[in-house]
C-alpha cells in the first residue's frame, strides 16, 4: 500500500497482452495507486491527454503504435512536466534498450514483472517527480523575480539617466568616456556651465557597482545641476553633496570624486579631489605635466562641520589639456588577472607627451589590455582641451531672474527688549542671506559684518556700555559684568537690522543698516577718546575701537548716520571674485 507520506499516484499501463495487463493492474491496485489501462500506443497517448498519468508504463511492442513512438509524443505533450515513462520489455539487445531511452524513456521493467521491484521504481521516481516538481517551482519563482527586478531596473534606469544626464559633456573642447560594468554605472559623470560661464565637472567613482553604487549618483546628480544653474560656487555644491551623501549612505559607502570648476574667459581652473587618483594638466607652454593629487577624503565620509570644500586655484594657458579618470583605468585587467597599472598609464603619458590624440590612444591600451576578458570595475576618462572656446551660458539672465531663489529682496527686522534679553538674531539674518547662492560661502565674512553692527548696537547704543572700558583683561570682565547686568535690567530699547539686496550681471550688492534705540555717538570724538586712552596705554595692545575699521575694510561702503545709532554698510560680491 502506498505511504502516508506517499500520494496515491495515477499510473498509466499500456499493455497489448491482457494477462499482464491485469498483473500490472491488479500490483498497482494492491500497492495503493490507482491504475488507468490501455492496450496500445495510441489509447496510450489519448489516455494521457484525457487523465494526465503521474508515471506512465508502456510496453515496447504494441499493435497499432509501438511503445517507442507512444514515448516520443508523450514526451512532447508533457513538456516541461516531468513524467516518469518506464518501458515494460522482454528485449535485452543494447540497440532496442538505446532507442527506449532515446525515444524519452527514463528506465525498464523486464518480464515477467516482480512487485517489489515495479513498487521501488514507482517509489524511486514518484521521488524525482516531485523534487522535479519543488524545482520547477522554484525556477517558476526566480524568472518571476527576475522579470520583476528587470522591470524595476528599467524604470530607475530611466529614472537615472534623467537626473544624471550628460549636461555640457558635447562640448567641443570636452573628451569623456564612461563604460559601467553593470547595468548601472559606479561611476557618474556630471557637467554644466554656470551662469558666470564657468564650466564645473564633476567625476565621481562610488563604493561598489550597480544599482547600490548608482542611488548615490541620483542626489549628487540633481544636486550639482540645481545648484550650478543657480549659480552656486563650486565649494557650496561640494560642501552640499558631500552633507547629503553623508546623511543617506550607509557607513561604508562614500563616492570618491573630483571636480573641476574652469573658467575659459580668465584662464583658470579650481580643483576639488576627494579620494580619486591624482589628475593630469598637460602645460602647453613648458611641455610638461603638473599633478594634481587628491588632498581631502571623499564625498559622504565627513559630518558637514569636518569637511572642508577648499579647492587649488590654478592657472590655464591656451593649449593646456586636463585629464582625469577613475581608478577602473589602471585597475583593468586582462584574462591572466594583470592590472593595466598606473606605472603603465603614466610611461604612455609621458610618451604621448603633448599628443592631442592621448585620450584615444589610452582607451585604446586599457581595451586592448582587458581583451575578451570581464571588466572588473567601471571605467570614466575625461580630458578637457583649454581652447579660445566660446562658452555659451545656459541664460544669461539666470543668475538675476532665476525663479525659486533669493535675488532682488529687502527685509526689516526689529528686536525688542524682551528679545534682546535671550534672542541672538544673528545665525537667522546669516541663514536668510545664505540663500543668496553667491553669498552662501561668504556666510563668515557676513557674519563678520553684521556681529559688529549689531554688537555695535546693542552694547553701545541700548545698553550704553563704552568699549573703552576694554582696554585690559580686566576690563574685558567688567565690561561683559555690566552687560549681562544692564540687559537682565533692561525696560526699554531696540535694534532694527534693514537688509536689502539687489542682483547685479556678475554678482550683487547687499546693503545693511543697522539702527538702535540708543543716543548715538560722535565718531570724530569716539575716534579722539580712543587715541587718547590708547597714547595713555602705549606700548600694549589696542583690545578696542577696531570695528569701524574692520568694517571699512570688508565692506564697500560705510555711512553713520547723525546721531550716531545708525550704521549703513555696502557689501559687493562677484560670482568670480577669487575668493577662495
Amino acid at each position: 500500500m502506498a505511504s502516508d507520506r506517499e500520494s496515491c499516484l495515477n499510473i498509466l499501463i499500456a499493455e497489448d497482452s491482457a494477462p499482464d495487463r491485469l498483473i500490472l493492474e491488479t500490483i498497482i491496485s494492491k500497492i495503493g495507486h490507482w491504475p488507468v489501462v490501455v492496450a496500445d500506443g495510441v489509447e496510450a497517448v489519448a489516455a494521457f491527454k484525457e487523465r494526465k498519468p503521474d508515471i506512465v508504463l508502456l510496453d515496447v511492442l504494441m499493435p497499432n503504435m509501438g511503445g517507442i513512438e507512444a514515448a516520443r509524443q508523450i514526451r512532447k505533450l508533457a513538456g516541461d512536466e516531468f513524467v516518469p515513462i518506464i518501458f515494460l520489455t522482454s528485449l535485452s539487445g543494447d540497440e532496442s534498450l538505446v532507442e527506449c531511452i532515446e525515444a524519452g524513456g527514463d528506465d525498464f521493467l523486464p518480464k515477467p514483472y516482480n512487485q517489489v521491484v515495479l513498487q521501488s521504481k514507482i517509489k524511486a521516481f514518484s521521488r524525482m517527480r516531485e523534487m522535479h516538481q519543488v524545482l520547477a517551482q522554484q525556477k517558476s519563482l526566480i524568472e518571476a523575480h527576475n522579470q520583476h527586478l528587470i522591470r524595476e531596473q528599467t524604470v530607475a534606469k530611466q529614472v537615472y539617466d534623467k537626473i544624471a544626464h550628460s549636461g555640457c559633456l558635447n562640448l567641443e573642447i570636452i573628451n569623456s568616456y564612461m563604460s559601467p560594468l553593470a547595468v548601472f554605472n559606479g561611476d557618474v559623470l556630471v557637467a554644466e556651465v554656470s551662469p558666470n560661464g564657468s564650466i564645473l565637472i564633476l567625476l565621481g567613482d562610488f563604493t561598489g557597482h550597480g544599482l547600490p553604487a548608482a542611488i548615490g549618483s541620483m542626489p549628487l546628480a540633481s544636486t550639482f545641476y540645481g545648484m550650478v544653474r543657480k549659480g552656486f560656487s563650486m565649494a557650496d555644491i561640494v560642501k552640499e553633496i558631500n552633507a547629503k551623501l553623508h546623511g543617506i549612505l550607509p557607513v561604508g559607502f562614500f563616492c570618491c570624486a573630483t571636480c573641476i570648476d574652469i573658467n575659459l574667459e580668465k584662464r583658470r581652473m579650481r580643483i576639488w579631489n576627494g579620494g580619486l587618483p591624482e589628475s593630469f594638466l598637460y602645460r602647453a607652454k613648458t611641455n610638461s605635466y603638473e599633478v594634481l593629487s587628491s588632498r581631502n577624503l571623499p564625498l559622504g565620509v565627513l559630518s558637514d562641520q569636518n569637511f572642508r570644500a577648499d579647492s587649488k586655484r590654478v592657472p590655464l594657458e591656451l593649449g593646456d589639456r586636463f585629464y582625469m579618470w577613475s581608478d577602473g583605468v589602471f585597475e583593468a585587467r586582462n584574462n591572466t588577472g594583470e592590472m593595466f597599472g598606473e606605472a603603465r598609464l603614466h610611461d604612455l603619458m609621458n610618451r604621448r607627451l603633448g599628443a592631442a590624440s592621448l585620450f584615444d590612444e589610452i582607451l585604446g591600451q586599457v581595451h586592448n589590455h582587458i581583451g575578451e576578458s570581464d571588466k572588473d570595475d567601471d571605467i570614466s576618462l575625461v580630458e578637457v582641451l583649454i581652447d579660445d572656446f566660446p562658452v555659451k551660458r545656459l541664460d544669461e539672465n539666470t543668475h538675476t531672474a532665476s525663479k525659486g531663489q533669493l535675488v532682488d529682496w529687502s527685509m526689516s527686522f526689529q528686536v525688542t527688549e524682551s528679545s534682546l534679553r535671550e534672542f541672538d538674531p544673528l545665525p537667522l539674518l546669516v541663514n536668510i542671506t545664505s540663500e543668496v547662492p553667491g553669498l552662501k560661502d561668504r556666510s563668515t565674512t557676513l557674519y563678520t559684518v553684521l556681529a559688529e553692527l549689531y554688537a555695535n548696537a546693542l552694547e553701545h547704543g541700548v545698553l550704553g556700555l563704552s568699549s573703552g572700558l576694554k582696554k585690559d583683561p580686566k576690563g574685558f570682565a567688567e565690561f561683559y559684568k555690566q552687560k549681562r547686568e544692564r540687559l537682565r535690567a533692561l525696560s526699554d530699547g531696540w535694534v532694527r537690522v534693514s537688509l536689502q539686496h539687489t542682483a547685479e550681471e556678475h554678482g550683487g550688492l547687499l546693503n545693511i543698516r543697522v539702527t538702535d534705540s540708543g543716543k548715538g555717538f560722535d565718531p570724530g570724538n569716539r575716534s579722539n577718546k580712543d587715541e587718547q586712552m590708547t597714547s595713555r596705554e602705549e606700548g600694549k595692545p589696542d583690545y578696542f575701537g577696531r570695528g569701524l575699521t574692520l568694517m571699512k575694510s570688508i565692506c564697500e561702503r560705510l555711512i553713520i548716520h547723525p546721531p550716531g545709532n545708525d550704521i549703513e554698510v555696502d557689501f559687493r560680491w562677484h560670482l568670480d571674485d577669487g575668493h577662495d
